[in-house]
């Protein structure tokens, strides 16, 4: 991946004039240039990983396998949110971590943790780097050095149980190779958040991630069966059927500990036959209210798409805008229907007799298709338009139905009023992404003018939007994760009970508190 913006640098795209003229009369300000420094000018600390830390670590995973060279070091330094992003370009990478360490199996993994834990350093794991809300961040919480423990190693798919529909995969995985691997198998995983290229199953599980296809694959943590996680006391070995009465659920634990608690190793998942068919449909409804009464009907009658997600009016004029179509009237809903054939069609025949009874127009497949062309793209337009002197970001969350408007209300006043100039407000757009019967989740777009401090113009931003989530009573985070960023609104989360509880069992299995610090639990008061 590229170390100062996202994916593959060979895909990185420039600003089109289109689009430039665009943005300059919505935000009312001429796009700035704002170039990043050179990779060759980039001034890395020493590695201040100690002699004798470092003897362990060699001894846990090979001498070649704990690499100190600046271009590692700098490609560890943090996920991919703007923030991340501008500090890199800036040229700040004083934060890189000291070594980059690459365990090749769970074994590997519990003794690299234990001579970290051995010689107080702090560790990261790294699987894709894609996290946009700090959770990567090389933060070395009072330790002296700090490793980033890369687990792209752990790369096999272990087990296939093709009667039970189950396999197990390693965590360093990324997406596309353990969906090639399965379909061999005849199986797929189905999940396809947008990070979906680079990100890897650990991850997933560690984030408790939803993909595209939620309404109908379930979101990560759901399809989750078992799990192997290494930690500085030894290991967890968690999951030993579809179901148990025996006490707590330990997985949950695991599940969403964003490294804190453990290094996921392994994941035992439940999986799908490849789908024999996939039939892709978009409708129109004539304003966002309209649109999320019938993505509601969708999710509580029981006749559930494969995918469906629902954008705001200004979402559905920009997504035409960036495509060069004509925009729709109203609202843009996307559909789509996956399994066997005859199934397959007799759910659409299903799903658009809800949509027409709620006010649904059918506009067919070409919507969708490309909405799918530019599923992956929108990073690297994120990317053009930091070039461009355009601050560019995203936030989401989640409430129930009946809270759904307000909650939208909010965090769009929230953020219109943070990040609104002297020539104009920003764009701020909306879309549902993931349905359930009780509720959904609303993912905000915002496009701003960079201003001077375009870190500190986000920072507000985020924290006036976080402040209107939490008191709407909505989670801080549906599929992100909290990482550091939303670490303020924990409390308001889980209470200072939960906690407590949290902390609790971070001493347990991480005593040393060398595991992902200054993630996910704020520190005592």
């Amino acid at each position: 991946m590229s170390w100062n913006a996202w994916g593959d640098p060979a895909h990185a795209t420039s600003l089109p004039e289109s689009v430039r003229a665009l943005v300059a009369d919505v935000l009312g300000a001429p796009p700035c240039p704002s170039p990043s420094v050179a990779r060759e000018e980039l001034e890395l600390p020493p590695s201040a990983l100690p002699a004798a830390a470092r003897t362990a670590l060699e001894a846990a995973v090979g001498a070649a396998h704990v690499v100190t060279d600046d271009a590692e070091r700098v490609l560890h330094t943090g996920g991919k949110s703007t923030p991340d992003l501008l500090r890199r370009r800036a040229g700040d990478v004083a934060a890189a971590p000291d070594a980059v360490v690459l365990p090749a199996d769970h074994a590997e993994v519990g003794a690299a943790l234990r001579a970290c834990a051995d010689h107080g350093v702090a560790v990261v794991p790294f699987g894709g780097g894609t996290s946009v809300v700090g959770g990567v961040e090389p933060l070395r919480g009072g330790f002296g050095a700090l490793v980033a423990l890369d687990l792209r190693r752990l790369d096999r798919l272990v087990a296939v149980d093709e009667v039970a529909r189950t396999a197990t995969l390693q965590a360093g995985l990324r997406t596309p190779e353990a969906e090639e691997l399965l379909a061999a198998h005849g199986l797929t995983l189905g999940h396809q958040p947008q990070s979906y290229e680079y990100a890897t199953i650990g991850g997933y599980a560690a984030t408790r991630s939803s993909g595209q296809s939620s309404a109908g694959y379930g979101r990560f943590d759901a399809m989750v069966l078992g799990l192997k996680a290494a930690t500085p006391r030894g290991t967890l070995d968690l999951g030993r059927s579809p179901g148990t009465a025996a006490g707590p659920d330990l997985r949950q634990l695991l599940l969403g500990s964003e490294g804190t608690l453990g290094v996921i190793t392994e994941v035992t998942l439940r999986v799908r036959p490849l789908p024999e068919a996939r039939l892709d449909e978009a409708w129109a409804f004539p304003d966002f209210a309209t649109g999320t009464a019938a993505l509601r009907a969708l999710a509580q009658g029981g006749t559930r798409p494969t995918l469906v997600r629902l954008s705001d009016e200004t979402e559905t004029f920009v997504n035409a805008a960036l495509s060069g179509r004509q925009a729709v009237p109203g609202c843009l809903a996307v559909v789509a229907h996956e399994g066997a054939a005859e199934q397959a069609a007799a759910v659409r025949e299903l799903t658009a007799a809800t949509l027409r009874a709620a006010g649904g127009t059918e506009l067919g497949g070409e919507p969708v298709a490309h909405w799918r062309h530019s599923r992956y793209s929108g990073p690297y337009l994120r990317d053009a338009l930091l070039d461009a002197g355009i601050l560019a970001e995203t936030l989401e969350t989640a409430t129930t139905w009946s809270a759904l408007p307000r909650l939208r209300q909010a965090v769009t006043d929230a953020l219109t009023a943070a990040l609104t100039t002297a020539g104009g407000p920003p764009v701020v757009t909306c879309h549902i992404s993931h349905v359930y019967p009780e509720g959904a989740s609303l993912y905000f777009t915002v496009v701003a003018a960079s201003g001077a401090d375009p870190a500190a113009r986000w920072r507000n931003a985020k924290r006036a939007a976080g402040d209107a989530i939490a008191a709407c009573g909505a989670t801080i985070s549906h599929h992100h994760a909290v990482g550091t960023d939303h670490l303020p609104w924990m409390e308001a989360e889980v209470g200072a009970l939960g906690l407590e509880v949290l902390r609790a069992v971070k001493d347990v299995l991480d005593p040393a508190g060398v595991l992902n610090p200054g993630k996910l639990v704020p520190e005592r008061p």
